[in-house]
C-alpha cells in the first residue's frame, strides 16, 4: 500500500481542493456513523428491555442521520469524479506540453505515449474515486470511533486499537508485491500498443514482402503474455483481499466474543454492547476497503509514475535573447547519445546566409542529428553552434524556431482540410496566401482536382494523398511560413523519379533568398546545393 504521491500535489492543483473536501466529508461521515450507532442501540434497547413501541417520530432522527450519511457519500463521489477529471486533464496537458518542449530528442515510442496519455491516466479514476477517499477515512474513522468506544468499553476499545495496525501491515506486504506486478503489466501493455502501432503503420510494406502473418504471430504472443500477467495480477488481488477480509473478520469476532462473555456475566449492559457491536466492524471497514481499492488503483498509479518520469526529464537549456541574422557556425560540435558507443555527430562548418548546403554521408553519420541541433531539439555534448556570432543557446527557442521552415522526410498531415494542413491554423477566411504557397509548391493543380478542393478533408496521416502529394503539401507549408532558414530532411526519399523531379523544382523556388540545409542521398538533390558537407569525413574544416 502506498500513501498519496506528493508529486500529484505538485503537478495537479485540483488534488489539493479534493483532499480538503475528502477530509471534511470523511470527518462528517464518521460523526454521523456514531450518531447512527447510538440511535440504533438506544432504539433496540428500548424495544427489547423497556417494551417501548416505536413511532415514526422516534425513528425520524435515525432516518435523518442515514440520509445525511448517504448525502455525504454522494458528495464525496461527485467531488472525486470532478477532481479525477481535472487531474487527468491537467496531467495530460502537462505531459503533452513537456513532450513538445523536449522535442524528437525524447525517444519514448509513440505507442507507449498514446497508452500512457489515454488508458493509463484514465485508470486514475479508481485512485481518486475509491482509493484516496478510503485512505483518508482509514485514518479518520477508526480514530474518531475509538474516541467514542474507549470511554464506553475500555476492553473492546483496547482490543480494536491493538488489532487495527495488523491490517495496514499485511496491506503493505501484499501491496509491494501487487505494485510490482501492476507496473510490469502496464509496461507490457505499453509495449504491445507500440508494437501494434508500428505494425499498422508498416502494414503495406509487410504485405508487400509477405511478412504480415509473422507480425500477427508476434502480436498474438505479446497479447498472450499480457493476458497471463493480467490474470496473475487479478489472482494476487483476490487472494490479498481474502487475507485482509479474514484478518478483519477474526478481529471483529474477537471483540464480539469478549462482549458476549461480559454481557452474559452481567459486566456489560445491552446498550453499550450493541453500540460496540455496531461500531466495531465500522472501525475495520475503511482499512479493508483501502486494501481492496488499492488493487483497482494500482494501474493508475503505475501510469502516473511513468508520467512523472517524463515530467521530471530536464528540458534543454533555453535562452531569452532575440535571434540574430548571420552565418551559422558549428565549432567543434559533437553529439553523443546514451547507450551509443560512438559520437552521433562531429562537425566543424560554417553556413553563410542565403547558401544552399547539402549534408551527405552514409546512414547514421549525423545528417538528421544536425537538423535536430539546428531546431534546438538536440543539445551538443561539446562544442557550440553560433548564429551571427551569438551562441544558439542564448536564443529564445520559440523565437528561433519561428525563423525556420522544416520539411521532414515523412511529413505528418492531420485529419482535417487541405487548407488547414497548409496553414496549420484555424480557417481565418483569407486563403490567398495558402493558395499562393500551394502554387509555388506545385500542389495547387492536384488540390483543385480533389472533390472539395482546399476544403477536402484528409484522413489521418494524409490518407487519400500519394507520397508525392503529401510532400508537396509539406513544401506548401514552408512557402506559407516564409522563414529565412529552411531545413529539408531527405525530401525526395521514397518518391519515383518523375515525382522527385517535381518536388525538386519546388525546392529550387523555395531556396531563393533563403538559407537552406538539405539532408540528401540522391545525386540530383545534392546537385541543387551550392556546397556539399560530407559528414562521413573525420572532420570538416570551418568554412569548407
Amino acid at each position: 500500500m502506498r500513501p498519496l504521491d506528493p508529486r500529484l500535489l505538485r503537478y495537479a492543483r485540483a488534488t489539493r481542493a479534493y483532499l480538503a473536501a475528502t477530509v471534511v466529508l470523511g470527518a462528517g461521515q464518521a460523526a454521523l456513523l456514531i450518531a447512527q450507532a447510538v440511535l440504533l442501540a438506544d432504539a433496540i434497547t428500548g424495544v427489547f428491555l423497556d417494551g417501548f413501541s416505536l413511532t415514526f417520530a422516534d425513528v425520524l432522527p435515525l432516518i435523518a442521520v442515514v440520509a445525511a450519511r448517504a448525502a455525504a457519500a454522494w458528495l464525496q463521489e461527485v467531488a472525486a469524479a470532478r477532481s479525477a477529471a481535472a487531474v487527468k486533464s491537467e496531467l495530460r496537458r502537462r505531459l503533452l506540453g513537456h513532450l513538445a518542449a523536449l522535442g524528437p530528442a525524447h525517444r519514448t515510442p509513440a505507442g507507449e505515449i498514446a497508452t500512457l496519455a489515454g488508458h493509463g491516466l484514465d485508470a486514475l479514476d479508481a485512485y481518486f474515486a475509491r482509493y484516496l477517499p478510503q485512505l483518508v477515512l482509514a485514518v479518520l474513522v477508526p480514530g474518531i470511533l475509538l474516541v467514542r468506544l474507549v470511554p464506553a468499553d475500555l476492553i473492546a476499545g483496547l482490543t480494536i486499537a491493538v488489532t487495527l495496525p495488523l491490517i495496514p501491515i499485511f496491506m503493505a506486504l501484499v501491496g509491494m508485491h501487487t505494485e510490482a506486478q501492476n507496473r510490469r503489466q502496464f509496461r507490457l501493455l505499453a509495449r504491445l500498443s507500440h508494437h501494434f502501432l508500428d505494425v499498422v503503420a508498416g502494414l503495406p510494406t509487410l504485405k508487400l514482402f509477405g511478412r504480415a502473418k509473422a507480425q500477427a504471430g508476434i502480436i498474438a504472443r505479446i497479447s498472450a503474455d499480457q493476458r497471463r500477467h493480467t490474470l496473475r495480477t487479478l489472482r494476487t488481488a483476490f487472494l490479498s483481499s481474502l487475507v485482509l477480509e479474514l484478518l478483519a473478520t477474526l478481529s471483529v469476532a474477537l471483540v464480539a466474543v469478549g462482549i458476549g462473555l461480559r454481557l452474559v456475566s452481567g459486566e456489560l449492559d445491552l446498550a453499550t454492547a450493541l453500540l460496540v457491536l455496531i461500531l466495531a466492524p465500522e472501525a475495520y471497514r475503511p482499512l479493508r476497503e483501502v486494501g481492496a481499492n488499492y488493487h483497482a488503483s494500482a494501474e493508475g498509479l503505475a501510469a502516473a509514475e511513468e508520467v512523472f518520469a517524463v515530467l521530471e526529464t530536464p528540458l534543454p537549456a533555453a535562452g531569452t535573447a532575440a535571434p540574430h541574422d548571420g552565418a551559422i557556425v558549428f565549432s567543434d560540435v559533437e553529439v553523443r547519445f546514451p547507450g551509443r558507443a560512438g559520437a552521433a555527430l562531429r562537425l566543424d562548418a560554417t553556413i553563410e546566409p542565403g547558401e544552399v548546403v547539402a549534408l551527405t554521408g552514409a546512414s547514421g553519420c549525423g545528417k538528421s542529428t544536425t537538423l535536430n541541433v539546428l531546431l534546438g531539439f538536440v543539445a551538443p555534448t561539446s562544442g557550440r553552434v553560433a548564429v551571427g556570432g551569438v551562441p544558439m543557446t542564448d536564443f529564445d527557442p520559440d523565437a528561433w524556431r519561428a525563423r525556420i521552415a522544416w520539411v521532414p522526410q515523412r511529413p505528418h498531415l492531420f485529419a482535417t482540410s487541405v487548407y488547414r494542413n497548409i496553414v496549420l491554423a484555424p480557417d481565418t477566411g483569407d486563403r490567398a496566401a495558402a493558395r499562393s504557397a500551394a502554387v509555388q509548391a506545385d500542389a495547387d493543380g492536384f488540390i483543385r482536382d480533389l472533390p472539395l478542393g482546399y476544403d477536402t478533408l484528409l484522413g489521418d496521416a494524409g490518407a487519400g494523398l500519394s507520397a508525392g502529394q503529401r510532400q508537396r503539401i509539406a513544401l506548401a507549408r514552408a512557402f506559407q511560413r516564409d522563414a529565412p532558414i529552411v531545413l529539408l530532411d531527405e525530401p525526395t526519399a521514397n518518391l519515383d523519379a518523375a515525382t522527385a523531379a517535381e518536388v525538386m523544382t519546388a525546392i529550387r523556388r523555395l531556396a531563393r533568398g533563403r538559407t537552406v540545409v538539405i539532408a540528401a542521398h540522391r545525386p540530383e538533390l545534392i546537385a541543387l546545393a551550392d556546397r556539399e558537407i560530407n559528414l562521413s569525413r573525420p572532420r570538416i574544416p570551418v568554412g569548407v
